[in-house]
């Protein structure tokens, strides 16, 4: 039996707290994003979230209560990241799972966010892989209006022409993220319930033999045997070392062989185009077809 999450979608007119549980960000995307939030919702933040600690938004008890508070608030029904970076993963020692799932509440965010995307999902509760504030202040108005028909929870089209890795069909909630993120989580108490899934993996920045590593530690820890099926998102900034290998070729020769169907080339990641996903919502893969799509 497919397990289901629990998805709080948002309205129109909800109240949603930004935090920055990662990284810092630039100021003035952050304003504008938070300013085009406002159109449609009641959008809140702590007034400590520009603060910087290095790489990080400010040290880790202003990212960690800031992140309880917005958690605890019930008159939150949303919580954005500001933006991604590092960070997220240091403050899950100290996050209980059944918090979350005593103030069930919608999340959005992607990259470094994916270590808490892992917390939602071990709290049976589903989010929106997507752009962050920052993201949205740099962004067009159709952009806006594409997330917000994602986080209300609009059923999505289907994902077409998607490459074959290894063909099969397969159904499973759809989960998963940032690859370096989840291979951090390898080993810890903190992994995502993959058993069934439908794995989504996107990178940026890493070299093809590094994805090569990370790959093999999943496959090693058994992480690869337990989704139902694997689809790729954007591997940018991945560009060949002096060995020529690629990306692509890395993906297929570590991905082809795992018993399960894998398409590539979902336009999701660090992307020029960054597709919002339903996490934890039934997906589809039609390997055969190269097609993603999901269930009502």
């Amino acid at each position: 039996m497919t397990a289901r999450f629990d998805t709080r979608w948002l309205r129109a007119g909800d109240r949603i707290q930004v935090v920055a549980p990662s990284g810092p960000f630039p100021v003035e995307d952050f304003e504008r994003g938070v300013a085009r939030l406002a159109t449609r919702y009641d959008v809140v933040h702590d007034a400590s979230i520009t603060e910087r600690a290095g790489y990080l938004a400010g040290d880790d008890e202003r990212r960690l209560g800031e992140l309880v508070a917005a958690l605890e608030d019930s008159s939150v029904r949303g919580i954005v990241a500001a933006r991604g970076g590092y960070g997220a993963t240091r403050l899950l020692d100290r996050l209980e799972v059944q918090a979350v799932r005593d103030h069930p509440k919608l999340l959005v965010g992607f990259s470094d966010i994916t270590a808490l995307h892992a917390l939602w999902a071990r709290a049976g509760l589903g989010a929106v892989h997507g752009p962050m504030v920052a993201a949205l202040g740099r962004g067009d108005d159709g952009m806006f209006d594409r997330w917000v028909r994602a986080v209300e929870g609009e059923a999505m089209e289907p994902v077409g022409g998607l490459s074959t890795v290894a063909p099969g069909d397969a159904r499973g909630p759809l989960l998963g993220g940032n690859l370096a993120v989840l291979a951090a989580l390898v080993g810890t108490p903190h992994a995502p319930p993959l058993d069934g899934c439908v794995l989504f993996l996107e990178d940026v920045g890493e070299r093809p033999y590094r994805v090569d590593r990370m790959l093999t530690t999943m496959a090693q820890a058994g992480w690869l045997a337990r989704p139902a099926a694997i689809v790729l998102g954007a591997f940018t900034d991945a560009s060949a070392g002096p060995d020529g290998v690629e990306i692509e070729h890395v993906l297929r020769e570590r991905l082809a062989d795992v018993g399960v169907p894998v398409l590539a080339g979902v336009p999701a990641g660090h992307g020029d185009d960054n597709l919002e996903l339903p996490l934890g919502t039934v997906a589809v893969v039609d390997a055969e077809r190269g097609i993603l799509s999901f269930e009502p």
